[in-house]
């Protein structure tokens, strides 16, 4: 997750960045949004390796299904 992912998150939760300061204040609501945010680009980010080792193993059989199906576990968590 890079900075820029950061702020967009931040912004997309109801932060200012430009009110952000070492005094800087928020309510709980935004920063559950914020932690939900983060949590689900990082669940995407995991489910998307699993893509890719489904798609590695390819036809051999359970090893795909294996990885398809821990993808789609990992995208159902909330």
């Amino acid at each position: 997750m890079t900075r820029d992912d950061i702020i967009r998150m931040a912004r997309e939760a109801g932060f200012d960045p430009h009110d952000m300061s070492a005094e800087f204040t928020c309510n709980l609501r935004d920063i559950e949004r914020f932690a939900a945010l983060v949590a689900a680009a990082e669940r995407e980010a995991c489910a998307k390796v699993c893509d890719v080792e489904a798609a590695f193993c390819g036809s051999h059989g359970k090893q795909d299904a294996v990885g398809s199906l821990c993808a789609a576990a990992i995208r159902e968590r909330n």
